[in-house]
């Protein structure tokens, strides 16, 4: 297995070395900002002298539906600075009737909007992305180097300020980024650049760096240059924030019997940056009461499910630690600290993370966090170490270290840890059509010395028509990840009433045709996606095989279509149950599966979607149902409802099952830093009612009050199971 590990990252290795071209955008695309003559007033118009003799960015290219031709609306936009600030300022053309879904932070692709793209390295690896909409709505992105979404963290949040001004057929806006807030290397005079339109009117999505459809907008691959008249130098004052925060909370558990309790904590963050490229995060005991809950999900399979992390602290520069690994098994995942199987909040006393830029082609992680220990549970001490490499380009190797040791009274406790290693060659084009990939994970458990690792190999093409993949995973019977996840290694019987973990090693090929008729008066693309998975076991012995299909269309309307059809051969190694019936028998099952989607006008006041199927299900039949119908109220109201429905039907003693969802939710936004958001789930598979109620005040940059009001019920006899009310108020303090 090593030497067939080392052919592949040899063949990688040559394959990078072949096909690196130039970034032509770079000679194409090229902006000139010079030194602001006199202060910048921000109010959204563009009237102050520095604007005048500033260099206008305009003729845009159109870059979805099509990349081959200039947008349809005008677009023009300017850059200047000062010793604190870079500015951008610009003016988005149209008609009247805007769309503006909302006015929360973060939310920038439902309407028309503004986006600049820095990439202040330049060398395609890190970058921010900072968007406005028509009303000032703050977006704040920090970019990764590849082409996917996995590359865009929209929770990273700072300090920067945007002031908007709506005239009829067009709207202006001056946004204000300190220096502060970007990380960049002093001295260097050649920034990436890219400006991104959102023109939700006419369903476009414009840039002013030309750059092929099929990728990611904000693809840090195809920036144009930002060319400074006098290179950014070393901040002459330091940048360091604290964030104090203080809690009052009332809790009641009722499934315990439990009295209620009414708690009062303190705690904060601080932000230190230690150089122009390199950050340092600390917390004591960090609050996380005001985040969202966790949305409860229908799971109709045999595995547990991926939860998002929501937490702010992991959240911030994760992709360093967390894009190790493939979607199906990640060495590292937050949501592992601080938080148990359940969900339930385990104490964090401290944590630290350093991240950044050592030089313009090394990034480094570190991350350490110590956990509360009790009496029936020790403490743990998570630590983690990461590096990112660039090579040829775009290609990158990195590595990663994870150790989780368990604590009593501050000293270590022996024989009860996990660690886990990552080593991973990941090859990617200047063009970003071909990507390559190669990673080896071992872990290391007290008295586990082998089957204890995972590996993968795999490589794709993106092409304007055609796009394809390859990749081979193994991961061993004792592979653990004690701060990852890892999917479908564990099986349940439940006729024995115990979990068996069975190795497994997944083949999967996916395959896309994207067509773009030119002369179609309401299509604007269509196409076919086709995926298979071949999956065995240690031994090569069959488990289980599916081809999934779906054929789209999306029109012009920005509205969408789809029908989609499964088709699955399993290997049941052990009997299960999807109802409260007898577990169905181990052996083999042959199923297959049709069904539809629909998405409607997302421009309009009111939208719905529906999505239904039906088939086989094992030995068995399923029924599926989905619909989402939401009003909004321009600009300050959103009113939705999801209702989810599937019955599964077995024969005779396997039972049948009807599990319904219901999930409707409710926005004010009284103006861009004022919020209420209000949402109820009713999910019976879950045995569940939650009322979530949440209401924020940004009262200064960065700092807020939070109001949050949780509830849950037992769904089957409507029995209150826990309640809690949280007050808590942080603020942004800099130093």
């Amino acid at each position: 297995m090593k030497k067939t590990l080392t052919v592949i990252l040899a063949l990688l290795f040559c394959l990078s070395l072949s096909s690196q071209e130039g970034r032509t955008n770079q000679d194409q695309f090229r902006l000139q900002i010079q030194r602001a003559s006199q202060k910048i007033q921000l109010d959204g118009n563009l009237d102050d002298p520095a604007w005048q003799s500033a260099q206008i960015a305009k003729d845009f290219w159109q870059k979805s539906p099509r990349d081959d031709i200039k947008a349809h609306a005008k677009t023009e936009v300017k850059m200047t600075y000062d010793d604190q600030f870079l500015y951008v300022g610009g003016t988005c053309f149209g008609t009247p009737d805007w769309v503006v879904s909302t006015l929360k932070r973060d939310e920038f692709w439902d309407g028309d909007g503004f986006a600049v793209v820095l990439d202040p390295l330049n060398e395609a690896t890190t970058g921010y992305m900072f968007a406005t909409n028509l009303y000032g709505s703050q977006t704040d992105v920090l970019l990764g180097g590849g082409s996917g979404f996995e590359n865009y963290n929209s929770e990273w949040d700072n300090r920067w300020y945007v002031e908007t001004k709506i005239q009829g057929d067009r709207w202006s806006f001056e946004m204000a980024i300190p220096f502060k807030t970007l990380r960049y290397k002093a001295g260097k005079s050649i920034w990436g650049l890219n400006f991104v339109r959102n023109d939700k009117q006419g369903n476009y999505l414009d840039v002013w760096a030309q750059m092929p459809r099929q990728f990611w907008v904000v693809d840090l691959g195809y920036t144009g240059q930002l060319i400074w008249d006098v290179a950014p130098s070393k901040l002459k004052s330091g940048n360091i924030a604290a964030i104090p925060y203080i809690n009052t909370n009332y809790n009641q558990n009722f499934s315990e019997n439990e009295p209620a309790e009414v708690g009062f904590s303190l705690g904060g963050d601080a932000k230190i940056a230690l150089s122009s490229s390199l950050n340092l995060d600390l917390t004591v005991n960090p609050d996380f009461s005001q985040v969202e809950v966790d949305r409860q999900v229908t799971n109709l399979t045999r595995f547990s499910i991926f939860l998002p992390e929501r937490r702010t602290f992991f959240l911030e520069n994760s992709d360093i630690f967390s894009r190790f690994g493939i979607s199906q098994v990640r060495p590292f995942f937050s949501r592992r600290i601080g938080l148990d199987g359940n969900g339930n909040t385990v104490p964090i006393l401290y944590g630290a993370r350093l991240t950044g830029n050592v030089t313009s082609s090394t990034r480094i992680g570190l991350l350490n966090t110590q956990t509360k220990g009790f009496e029936e549970e020790p403490g743990q001490n998570y630590t983690v170490a990461s590096f990112n490499q660039r090579i040829f380009g775009r290609s990158t190797i990195r590595g990663m270290f994870i150790n989780r040791q368990a604590t009593e009274d501050g000293k270590v406790t022996d024989g009860d840890y996990g660690r886990n290693a990552s080593l991973e060659f990941n090859y990617q084009s200047v063009d970003g059509k071909w990507q390559g990939w190669s990673g080896y994970h071992p872990s290391f458990q007290p008295g586990v010395e082998d089957k204890n690792a995972f590996w993968t190999v795999g490589g794709s093409y993106s092409g304007q028509v055609f796009s394809a993949g390859v990749n081979w995973i193994n991961v061993g019977t004792n592979y653990f990840a004690d701060v990852g996840f890892v999917n479908m290694l564990e099986n349940r019987d439940d006729a024995r009433d115990t979990t068996i973990r069975l190795g497994y090693r997944l083949f999967s090929v996916p395959l896309e045709w994207t067509f773009v008729p030119t002369g179609s008066s309401f299509i604007n693309t269509h196409g076919l996606e086709i995926e298979s998975l071949f999956n065995v076991d240690e031994d090569f012995e069959f488990v289980e095989r599916s081809h999934e299909m779906g054929y789209s269309f999306e029109f012009k309307n920005s509205s969408e279509f789809s029908v989609l059809a499964s088709f699955t051969e399993t290997d049941l190694r052990y009997p299960f149950s999807f109802t409260d019936g007898v577990p169905l028998p181990a052996g083999r099952y042959s199923y297959n599966s049709y069904g539809f989607e629909y998405q409607s006008d997302d421009r309009k006041l009111w939208q719905y979607a529906v999505s239904a199927g039906t088939g086989d299900f094992y030995n068995g039949s399923i029924t599926s149902f989905a619909g989402t119908l939401l009003f909004r109220r321009q600009p300050w109201g959103n009113f939705g409802m999801e209702v989810e429905y599937n019955k599964l039907t077995f024969p005779d003693e396997f039972g049948e099952e009807e599990i319904w969802a219901f999930n409707p939710r409710i926005e004010i936004m009284f103006n861009r830093n004022i919020f209420w958001t209000t949402f109820l789930q009713y999910n019976t598979q879950a045995d569940n009612f939650n009322i979530n109620s949440r209401f924020q005040w940004r009262f200064a940059p960065m700092s807020d009050i939070f109001l949050v009001y949780t509830d849950n019920y037992a769904v089957n006899e409507f029995l209150p199971k826990n309640k809690a009310v949280v007050f808590k108020v942080n603020y942004w303090l800099v130093l």
